[in-house]
């Protein structure tokens, strides 16, 4: 079979089946933006490597018991979101002095690619952005990963993340919220006695969020174990 023209199926399938190629092929297909969706979650380019590696271990191992309830992707994407969140919580319960993270000579590709350097004079915003992200909640943290950074539709966020769409339109609003105040400053303002700030508007100037799907915030609570036992249903 050539794997350029199989499916991401039958490619799984046949990995499962003994052909040495075809799970390097499916990485190949997907690795720039399951790189992305570990990069920007964690913001940092070593824990993102290490997390994506991980990820790819546990689905190239579990990839018998893919059931087919999702896409492949979904499946690939949800592997990889629950490792960078289980990497998250190590490093909380587990705090170090973190190193200085830039676009640095000595930084290889990584695993899934670079990250397109920024310029000069937006440099310090993207740190900016990089923190305030860092800042949210995990759950919001990932669903404005995916809906706002990397562009996936609200539905797909949702089987990603094992939620209900209202689930990640309600932490999408959130996270905007809180980005909004931890980034108003860098929204110009026209002094006017009427100008007050809208923390459920688009942040102009800000590299990397946009407005994404914005829907009604619906009153739910902490939803990490729900998607995390999902996926693990696929996974183990």
């Amino acid at each position: 079979m050539d794997g350029r023209d199989a499916t991401d199926l039958e490619l799984l399938r046949a990995h499962v089946t003994g052909d040495r190629n075809a799970f390097a092929e499916l990485f190949h297909r997907h690795r720039d933006r399951l790189w992305a969706v570990a990069l920007r979650t964690l913001g940092d380019r070593e824990d993102a490597a290490d997390a994506l590696q991980d990820a790819l271990l546990s689905a190239h191992r579990a990839a018998a018991r893919f059931r087919g309830d999702s896409a492949v992707t979904t499946w690939l994407h949800r592997i990889v979101v629950n490792a960078c969140l289980d990497r998250i919580r190590r490093r909380q319960a587990h705090p170090t002095v973190p190193l200085p993270d830039g676009n640095r000579a000595e930084d290889g590709p990584g695993i899934g690619g670079s990250e397109p350097a920024a310029p000069a004079a937006d440099h310090d915003t993207v740190l900016v952005v990089r923190e305030a992200l860092a800042a949210l909640p995990l759950e919001q943290r990932a669903a404005l990963v995916l809906v706002d950074v990397q562009g996936y539709s609200v539905a797909e966020v949702a089987r990603i993340l094992g939620v209900a769409e209202g689930t990640v339109k309600s932490r999408c609003a959130r996270g905007r919220a809180r980005l909004a105040v931890l980034l108003g400053h860098l929204r110009p303002v026209v002094a006017t006695p009427s100008t007050r700030p809208d923390p459920s508007s688009p942040i102009t100037g800000v590299p990397g969020v946009t407005p994404g799907n914005p829907g009604p915030v619906e009153g739910v609570g902490s939803g990490s174990g729900r998607y995390r036992r999902d996926a693990n249903q696929e996974e183990t």
